[in-house]
């Protein structure tokens, strides 16, 4: 990870727990699925993937705590705030909230699908839809 240019940080709402992502953000995405609702008490939220050996944890509370949310994945956040950060695979990859990023209106974050749309509301907006 040394050396390299694109860098994206982020972290909780404390400052306890910060990240480091190098590298382009994967897959971004909306999701309105139950689990994501939960964990992020929002309708519908952004995420983006990075294979966890291009993501450190950066914070003086070293890496979120997580939850086992499913047979493949944790959800992860900070023990301190209660920020939800995103979401730990048992693959190699990390997938991050999109408001958990510094420059969260960083145009590489912005999704390009939505997964579970028929779970978004109708009064939301499609995240993925044309930009402001």
């Amino acid at each position: 990870m040394d050396g390299h240019s694109d860098i994206r940080h982020g972290g909780c709402l404390c400052g306890a727990i910060r990240f480091e992502a190098v590298g382009q953000p994967g897959n971004p995405h909306a999701c309105s699925c139950e689990s994501c609702r939960r964990h992020t008490g929002a309708p519908s939220v952004g995420w983006v993937e990075y294979p966890s050996s291009m993501l450190r944890w950066t914070g003086p509370g070293g890496a979120p705590a997580v939850y086992r949310s499913s047979d493949y994945s944790s959800r992860a956040f900070c023990p301190h705030c209660g920020s939800s950060l995103g979401a730990i695979d048992d693959a190699p990859t990390v997938a991050l909230l999109i408001g958990a990023f510094d420059e969260h209106r960083d145009p590489a974050l912005r999704p390009d699908g939505h997964s579970f749309e028929d779970g978004r509301p109708a009064w939301w907006p499609d995240v993925a839809g044309p930009a402001d």
